[in-house]
């Protein structure tokens, strides 16, 4: 009797019964396997209510096509989602930023849909305009909903939204590849990915940057700070208009080639999208759009996030959820992104925002806090994204731990594809903060490499890009310091340059080789890029010092940036090719406290990482299933990775037996360099 079977038995049920998978994998949620099964039913209780009058989830999420600023053959048609007001106007270079009856929208239903029609010759490409929505006892000055392009004035900085009607629409001549292979992510800025002091476009990027991922040996690209922004510091965080391409990176026709560009290279492109906040900005956003607090959020303390700063949706409401779910479709099909990383799951799933909160037991994610409304919407989007697009890729930024979210939702789950290992950079930084080299507990860092939930695909990674921003430091900077500025020429290296190499290599590459699902990498962090992020603000004089990515260092052949940009090359296309990410979990095979020796076995391949400082080992002798003879395929020791050459590709090991407890064992006798990582492969 397997495992399942035993379970379904103790609950006193047969292979038949309708227990949820999630349940069946982990036991511990057999207490709540009622509280999931009602929310299964909710939610397709909800889609069935949404869809009432339309053919499926995909015909419901088209706001995108009857709401903003649409050109039709013999005319143009604006329509907007205004319930509080009394009168509704289109101003703009074309009415001299004046109220005109000429301009003036009609209420064409009772909830508060606004449509005005206009001759083809009323409006003109690249001309600007806005909204004056009138309500009762006020007025104000609105960017539209859905407006899909939206400018900044250079010298007044004021956002409008631009008419974007070219005569020849961008048309895509690659598709997207199909594979289902793991996602090896490189998360890029677009305004970021120069050189230059300013902000960086979709073209930059796409002939200056692009070629560099697809060098590198990511299959896929994340692309973050996408939609429109009015605060350039705040990483794209603090969204106001929804459906436009941030404008500060170019038109949305180039943004549709850089992807195009993308596909035609072999690589899927995701989106960092932000369903979870919106910007308090009344003119540029949604914030009392209409004159109230609550069209599209909470009333009162509930619609503040105050340590955000920001307003949180009420997906509870059909329009807010018609409104972020025609969002999702809008981006995959005009822009055709493949897939997206939902931003600030965690805020979105608690009444508490996640803010203070350990999640120590499992009644927390079933509780009252748990915001079943956001939960209902994240399924529904998962649902939808993947009618859409049944290779698309969806991720969860979700500290909590949410049992089931990265689940089918066939299985009692929510449907993300992956969840991103959020504690592993927190680990990594809070041990070379805390913890002495020759202190390190291998088995501590196992345990958090693989401790994960076994019916969930994580993304690992190593660092993020909040811990690149000013007030952080990297890896390479916790590492390294301040001599990456004297002694990181290839001729000038020190101990301290030696140590930060050999622990940049191994941090990276133990954390891919023991993940399941995905691996994630921030722009630049891949050759140790030397410093932080600090966009323009008051505090730096409105500088772009430090908004960049100094790729001339990576291309100086005289700087130890290239050994780890060679060596991450290599990680990447040796796990790529051996379908590490794919496979199921690793098998630890050895560990060793005091020796500082750790070895996992995955896919017919075994790693062995040496931790020790100072301390290289010979005849180091471990356990294998297999008797035979083994080589070398992979290490981290090359002198072209910075290395000092103590190993050698290809070089050979025989196992031999040994009698210990009556019984015969198979061993290998390795030399295990300090600092050091190496692949075996039985031959």
């Amino acid at each position: 009797m397997n495992l399942i079977e035993r379970f379904m038995k103790l609950c006193g049920k047969d292979e038949h019964s309708n227990i949820p998978k999630i349940v069946v994998n982990d036991p511990y949620l057999e207490g709540f396997s009622g509280v999931i099964k009602d929310r299964i039913k909710r939610i397709n209780d909800l889609e069935m209510e949404l869809t009432r009058d339309f053919a499926d989830l995909s015909d419901f999420a088209n706001g995108h096509k009857y709401f903003g600023l649409r050109r039709e053959k013999d005319c143009w048609i604006f329509r907007e989602w205004a319930p509080n007001a009394t009168s509704v106007f289109l101003i703009g270079d074309f009415s001299d930023w004046k109220e005109s009856e000429t301009f003036k929208l009609k209420k064409i239903d009772e909830n508060g849909i606004w449509e005005i029609r206009l001759s083809l010759d009323a409006l003109n490409h690249k001309e600007l305009y806005k909204l004056i929505i009138h309500w009762q006892g006020g007025h104000g000055e609105r960017i539209p909903s859905y407006a899909n392009y939206v400018v900044q004035d250079k010298k007044t900085h004021i956002f409008s939204a631009c008419v974007w009607g070219p005569d020849e629409k961008y048309v895509f001549k690659n598709t997207a590849p199909k594979h289902s292979k793991a996602p090896i992510i490189y998360e890029a800025h677009i305004g970021m990915g120069q050189e230059d002091e300013k902000v960086g476009t979709y073209d930059e990027f796409r002939e200056n940057v692009l070629p560099r991922i697809k060098k590198a040996g990511y299959n896929t690209i994340q692309i973050m700070a996408i939609q429109e922004h009015p605060y350039y510091g705040s990483f794209g965080y603090q969204v106001s208009s929804f459906f436009a391409p941030s404008s500060r990176s170019g038109t949305p026709c180039e943004l549709r080639r850089l992807i195009d560009e993308i596909h035609g290279m072999g690589l899927k492109v995701v989106m960092d999208i932000v369903h979870s906040h919106a910007v308090k900005n009344l003119v540029e956003g949604l914030s009392l759009f209409d004159g109230t607090s609550y069209q599209y959020f909470h009333e009162g303390g509930r619609g503040n996030h105050d340590a955000w700063d920001t307003k949180c949706f009420n997906y509870g409401k059909s329009q807010v959820v018609h409104f972020l779910l025609s969002n999702v479709k809008y981006w995959m099909e005009e822009f055709q992104f493949d897939g997206f990383r939902f931003d600030g799951v965690t805020s979105m799933l608690y009444h508490h925002r996640g803010l203070g909160k350990a999640f120590t037991c499992y009644d927390d994610y079933f509780n009252n806090e748990v915001d079943e409304e956001a939960l209902f919407y994240l399924a529904l989007a998962n649902k939808l994204i993947h009618k859409i697009d049944k290779n698309a890729i969806s991720i969860a930024e979700d500290v909590s731990g949410m049992p089931g979210l990265a689940s089918p939702f066939e299985d009692g789950g929510i449907g993300f594809d992956y969840r991103l290992s959020m504690g592993l950079p927190d680990f990594w930084i809070k041990t070379l903060k805390e913890v002495r080299d020759e202190d390190w507990n291998v088995d501590h860092i196992w345990r958090e490499l693989t401790n994960r939930r076994r019916d969930e695909n994580v993304i690992v990674y190593s660092e993020s890009h909040d811990q690149a921003l000013v007030g952080d430091k990297t890896l390479i900077f916790h590492l390294v310091d301040s001599d990456m500025y004297w002694n990181f020429a290839k001729d000038k290296r020190n101990l301290v340059v030696d140590r930060g190499i050999a622990l940049h290599k191994m941090i990276r590459f133990i954390t891919i080789t023991c993940g399941r699902g995905g691996y994630l990498n921030f722009m630049g962090n891949e050759f140790g890029h030397p410093e932080w992020i600090d966009f323009p603000r008051k505090g730096n004089d409105w500088s772009f010092h430090y908004a960049r990515r100094q790729w001339s260092l990576l291309d100086d052949h005289n700087l130890c940036y290239e050994y780890l940009a060679d060596f991450d090359r290599e990680m990447i296309n040796f796990v790529s090719d051996n379908d590490i990410l794919d496979k199921d979990d690793p098998k630890l095979v050895w560990s060793h406290f005091n020796d500082r020796v750790l070895g996992h076995e995955r896919n017919g391949l075994i790693f062995m990482f040496n931790f020790h400082p100072d301390k290289s080992y010979a005849d180091y002798m471990i356990n294998v299933d297999e008797s035979g003879e083994y080589k070398i395929v992979f290490h981290s020791d090359e002198k072209r990775f910075g290395g000092f050459d103590r190993l050698k590709v290809g070089q050979h090991y025989q196992s031999f037996t040994v009698e210990e407890g009556g019984r015969s064992k198979s061993k290998l006798s390795l030399y295990l360099p300090a600092r050091s990582a190496m692949v075996l492969k039985k031959i």
